[in-house]
């Protein structure tokens, strides 16, 4: 029996407990966020895994139905596409979220991407169903706990890692700690990280109504906000927000950043290697208050980024590391750790 699997993009929704009907409709009358299906085809390889609702990834099979919803990504270390890019119905799970589009550009060190036929759209009463219509209505509201800022050079460049040390210091000593993804590509694992670390809630912009936030600033601000107002009213002590990606790519970093604003008591920049510190640090203009990530991954590499960057670095995977983290995280927070 042919399988039907929900991407992770689908938890905000009622898509696993109430029916839909799946039909096609025409490319002028998709979008952004819309729920759509596809089969999947071609030979398996690495990649043809769905993560699901629960975070819990599944392998697929041709054949096998899969539930996600249309998006853009702008990966600079995997890959590029959109779902204006998709032609005669050929489709690519852009990640195994289910974030749909088509690849047109595709780094040679990823395998095969998980490809998919346009089978249609879910539909309800005529209706096609879309993201932003499963999201929780809120008021804007601006935050008022500080925020622990997590950035980055690049993708991949350890932030979700050091998100998760912190969010458990932070945790352990106490504190009413909310894990937040702000920018990045539809996925489930990086929040629910911030969870098992002890976060008592994780929200990102899924929660939002956003596949990724490759969209006009206008469209990712209008949607943040209320997410904002949603973690503002449940009064955290502390708020841990991971930006994905770099702030100079076209993930929204920048705006998510700048309306953060003087809420960001404590900024984190993981970083790649050593010089990408300097290169960050001078193209946006924010001094990090320390540096982790692969970039802190010995004893040189740290002493070079505080030569070129005069900034201290911590290899938070090292537990001899964690007395000068509660040390930074203190002197930022006004935090006392038991």
């Amino acid at each position: 029996m042919t399988g039907i699997f929900l991407g992770s993009l689908t938890r905000i929704s009622d898509l696993d407990v109430e029916s839909f009907v799946i039909e096609r409709l025409p490319p002028a009358e998709w979008a952004g966020g819309d729920y759509v299906v596809g089969a999947v085809t071609g030979t398996p390889g690495p990649l043809y895994e769905i993560e699901t609702v629960t975070g819990r990834h599944v392998r697929v099979l041709p054949g096998d139905l899969v539930v996600g919803a249309f998006g853009n990504r702008e990966a600079t270390l995997e890959g590029v596409g959109s779902w204006r890019d998709i032609e005669g119905g050929e489709m690519h799970a852009m990640t195994g979220a289910g974030l749909i589009g088509r690849f047109v550009s595709l780094s040679i060190i990823l395998p095969r991407p998980l490809t998919l036929e346009y089978r249609g759209h879910a539909l309800r009463n005529g209706r096609k169903l879309r993201m932003q219509d499963f999201v929780e209505p809120a008021e804007p509201m601006a935050l008022d706990a500080p925020v622990v800022l997590l950035y980055g050079t690049s993708m991949s460049a350890g932030k979700t890692t050091a998100g998760r040390v912190i969010v458990h210091e932070l945790a352990n000593a106490g504190l009413d700690v909310i894990g937040v993804k702000l920018t990045g590509a539809g996925r489930y694992r990086d929040v629910l990280s911030f969870r098992d670390a002890g976060a008592a809630a994780v929200f990102d912009f899924v929660d939002a109504g956003l596949p990724s936030t490759v969209v006009p600033e206008d469209v990712f601000l209008t949607a943040i906000r209320p997410l904002l107002g949603r973690i503002a009213r449940r009064r955290p002590d502390v708020v841990v927000v991971e930006a994905g990606a770099s702030p100079l790519e076209p993930y929204n970093g920048a705006a998510a950043i700048a309306e953060l604003g003087e809420h960001i008591r404590c900024a984190v920049l993981c970083a790649s290697d050593p010089y990408a510190v300097t290169g960050v640090e001078h193209a946006f203009g924010l001094r990090p208050d320390v540096v982790m990530g692969p970039a802190t991954s010995t004893s040189a590499a740290i002493s070079l980024v505080h030569r070129l960057s005069g900034v201290p670095a911590l290899n938070v995977l090292d537990p001899a590391s964690l007395p000068a983290l509660r040390g930074v995280l203190a002197g930022c927070l006004d935090v006392r750790f038991r």
